[in-house]
C-alpha cells in the first residue's frame, strides 16, 4: 500500500509547548483566546493529566509543586475533582489517584472510534497467523496513541496496553502516522521538541524524522528490528480511509526471537499490509489502479 503525501495540508499555527507535557497544544490560538480561555479549567485539568501520567499516586505536595501553584489552590482543585468522581483520595495516605469517572470517558471515547471494532477481526488474524501480538493505533499530536492490542496467545506478551503512548518520532507507527503533514506543518509539530533517544535508532531531529516517513510513504510499510526497544522488533502498516488520509496505523511485535529477518521481509510484511489494506476497504478506501 503507498501512502500518498498530502501537499494541500495546511500548516497548523499552534500555540506554545505545555511546559509541563512537552506536547504541542492541539489547536490554533484563537485571535480572542485571552477572553475565551478558562485558566482554571484548564488547572483542572492539568491535575488529571499530571495523576494520570504518574502511574502511582500523589501527594497534593507533588502535584503542587509540577503545576506550580500553592497548596491550597490544589486542595480546592482537587476537592472539586474528587467530589465530580475523576479522582480518588485515600482515607489514610490521602495520596491522589484516578478516579472511576476517568475511565468512563476513556471508554467513551474509545467506543467512538468505530475503526477499532472494524480493525479488530483482522489483528486477531494477524496475531493467530503470526504468533505475535497485534496492534492499532492513533496520532495524537506528537504521540502514538494506542487504540487496541490483541494479544499473543504464548511467548512475549506485548507492554503496549489500550491507551499506552509512545514519540511519534521514536516509534515506526508514528511515522507512518505523520505521513500526512506536510514539511512546513512537521516542522512547527515538532518545534522546540527533544528528541530523546529510546534507543540508537531513534531520529535525533526533525531532518532525519522527515527521512524516516519518507521511506515509510515510499516502501508503504515499515519493517523495523530494535527501533523502538533495543530487542524487540515490528511490521507496521497505515490504515488510510475514504479521503485517502492516513487515519491510523496497526502493526504486529514482538522480540526479535519471534522473528527471522526472511519472515518479516516477506510473508509477515504481506499479511500485515494485507490486513492493513483490508481495513482500509472497511473505512471506503479504493486503492488506485496501479
Amino acid at each position: 500500500m503507498k501512502l500518498k503525501p498530502k501537499a494541500n495540508i495546511p500548516d497548523r499555527n499552534l500555540p506554545e509547548n505545555d511546559s509541563a507535557t512537552g506536547n504541542a497544544a492541539p489547536e490554533a490560538v484563537h485571535k480572542n483566546h485571552a477572553s475565551y480561555f478558562v485558566p482554571g479549567l484548564q488547572r483542572g485539568l492539568r491535575v488529571l493529566e499530571i495523576v494520570a501520567a504518574a502511574g502511582r499516586p500523589l501527594a497534593i505536595a507533588e502535584i503542587a509543586n509540577e503545576l506550580g501553584l500553592s497548596r491550597s489552590s490544589v486542595f480546592r482543585l482537587i476537592y472539586t475533582l474528587r467530589h465530580m468522581g475523576f479522582l480518588h483520595e485515600t482515607e489514610n495516605t490521602r495520596l491522589v489517584t484516578l478516579g472511576p469517572r476517568v475511565l468512563n470517558i476513556g471508554f467513551a471515547y474509545l467506543a467512538s472510534k468505530d475503526i477499532i471494532e472494524l480493525a479488530r477481526p483482522d489483528l486477531e488474524l494477524l496475531r493467530d497467523s503470526t504468533g505475535v501480538s497485534a496492534h492499532l493505533a492513533i496520532r495524537d499530536e506528537r504521540d502514538v496513541l494506542y487504540l487496541a492490542c490483541v494479544q499473543t496467545r504464548s511467548g512475549f506478551l506485548s507492554n503496549m496496553n489500550v491507551g499506552s503512548r509512545v514519540p511519534a518520532y521514536a516509534s515506526p507507527m508514528g511515522w507512518i502516522l505523520l505521513a500526512d503533514l506536510s514539511a512546513s506543518a512537521l516542522h512547527q509539530l515538532f518545534l522546540g521538541q527533544t528528541f530523546r533517544p529510546l534507543t540508537d535508532q531513534t531520529p535525533r531531529d526533525v531532518a532525519s524524522l522527515a527521512a524516516r516517513i519518507s521511506e515509510a510513504l515510499s516502501n508503504g510499510y515499515v519493517v523495523s528490528r530494535g527501533v523502538l526497544e533495543k530487542g524487540g522488533s515490528s511490521v507496521s502498516a497505515p490504515i488510510i480511509d475514504k479521503s485517502g488520509k492516513v487515519v491510523a496505523a496497526i502493526n504486529i511485535s514482538g522480540p526479535d526471537s519471534a522473528f527471522n529477518l526472511a519472515e518479516m521481509e516477506g510473508r509477515y510484511r504481506n499479511e500485515v499490509v494485507a490486513a492493513a489494506r483490508h481495513i482500509s476497504a472497511k473505512l471506503g478506501y479504493h486503492r488506485p489502479a496501479p
